[in-house]
């Protein structure tokens, strides 16, 4: 199954027309499986990028697919989504969002500096093939 028909099935449109997001258990989406996988690899006090992530996972060129992935991460997973940024080391979320803030803080935690809203080239990682 290719990953763009594995995202869509995701997708459901409502009876007004408006689409609306369903969880589906991971056995069913073996792409978001594959991207949580990549995540879990990075070690603690390493970052790397959506779309090092989505091309580890073997979607190249898939960097959003690889931010719905940890957006719909089943409740409960220690997914340590806080260590994917986004390209050149930018945190994606507004600076002056809960989420923003919440990963910088998970980050410093870790050991990862974190200035104006961006790591270091030398916390990035590449992360390789799982």
């Amino acid at each position: 199954m290719s990953s763009k028909r594995t995202v869509d099935s995701l997708f459901r449109l409502s009876v007004k027309g408006t689409s609306a997001r369903r969880r589906a258990p991971p056995d069913e989406n073996p792409a978001l499986e594959a991207m949580w996988h990549v995540v879990c690899a990075i070690p603690r006090g390493q970052v790397s990028t959506y779309g090092d992530v989505a091309r580890t996972a073997g979607f190249p060129g898939r960097a959003r697919l690889a931010g719905f992935a940890l957006k719909v991460a089943p409740e409960g997973t220690n997914i340590p989504w806080h260590r994917v940024v986004g390209a050149g080391g930018r945190i994606v979320f507004p600076k002056a969002s809960h989420a923003h803030r919440e990963q910088s803080r998970r980050l410093r935690a870790e050991g990862v500096a974190v200035k104006d809203g961006r790591v270091p080239r030398d916390a990035l990682m590449e992360t390789e093939r799982v």
